[in-house]
């Protein structure tokens, strides 16, 4: 009887244990549900559920927490009047930046003469003489020519190209100079027609001015290839086995290729494959094995 008694009472015991068990899985379960959803309600943001569970049973808030952004908000940037944003110092652009010309100086000096897009000196008037440095004829940007200038074709020069030409034949290339000297009037309606084109500030970086071309000085020689017209006056004549065979070869017979790739800030022009100027074979030859420019050669 008695251990019928304890049978009972063990089996009584793990009922009572199993439905407290239930009913505390069950209330846990409803009360993580509802911070879940109450979770859910807040942006999922546990400071925003706690700061607003607080604030319904009646807890009181801090004050510094109601100043405080929450971590996604982004701070409207400052603004000046008129509407604007306020500049970083960095970003600030200089009252007086460098190299402008027309900053003041504040002393009583005349300023050096200012240089447009084109490279060239503004105001400048065409000379009465042609300049020589070092005994080489110059014409450029800064140097130009007078207007009455008209020497015409050098022959000199021209007899070295035919010299050139006659041994680029036995390498299979038929070479042409199809421009060489221009007047003055001439080089006055080609700028012209160019700056009516593309516009002045273009036609400066493959145009010479009328004056400042090397072409009046007779000794500038534009080549190309017989039949092969379209590489006329064109970079892809560069590209070519001609091309390439005139810019290895030219200063053998004294000519340089006037307007080398990367050197368009000296020159002040574009490169120019198909355009070379009669120098003189040793003058040629320096310039060729240093690859320099005929400005760089003088120190202009």
């Amino acid at each position: 009887m008695k251990q019928k008694n304890n049978y009972y009472t063990k089996k009584h015991k793990k009922k009572k244990q199993g439905k407290t068990l239930t009913i505390t899985l069950l209330i846990s379960g409803i009360v993580m549900t509802g911070l879940l959803v109450w979770l859910g309600l807040n942006d999922w943001n546990v400071g925003k559920s706690m700061k607003k569970a607080q604030e319904v049973i009646g807890m009181s808030v801090p004050e510094e927490d109601d100043n405080t952004a929450e971590p996604d908000e982004k701070a409207e940037p400052v603004k000046e009047q008129g509407g604007t944003s306020e500049q970083k110092p960095a970003e600030q652009t200089p009252s007086n930046p460098a190299g402008d010309d027309n900053a003041e100086s504040g002393t009583a000096e005349k300023p050096e003469p200012s240089i447009d897009n084109g490279g060239y000196v503004e105001g400048q008037q065409l000379p009465e003489e042609p300049k020589y440095i070092n005994e080489i004829l110059i014409a450029n940007k800064k140097y130009p020519l007078p207007k009455t200038y008209a020497p015409g074709e050098d022959k000199e020069a021209r007899a070295a190209f035919e010299k050139m030409a006659a041994e680029a034949k036995l390498s299979q290339f038929n070479l042409t100079a199809f421009s060489t000297y221009r007047s003055f009037d001439y080089q006055t309606t080609l700028y012209e027609r160019y700056v009516a084109r593309d516009g002045k500030e273009a036609a400066d970086t493959y145009s010479a001015r009328p004056g400042y071309s090397e072409h009046q000085t007779g000794l500038a020689f534009d080549i190309g290839e017989v039949n092969f017209e379209q590489h006329f006056a064109s970079a892809s004549f560069g590209e070519t086995e001609a091309g390439k065979w005139v810019a290895m070869n030219a200063h053998r017979f004294g000519f340089i290729m006037r307007y080398p790739a990367g050197k368009e800030h000296v020159t002040g022009y574009m490169h120019e494959s198909w355009h070379f100027r009669y120098v003189g074979t040793e003058i040629a030859t320096e310039i060729y094995n240093r690859k320099i420019t005929l400005e760089e050669y003088l120190g202009i």
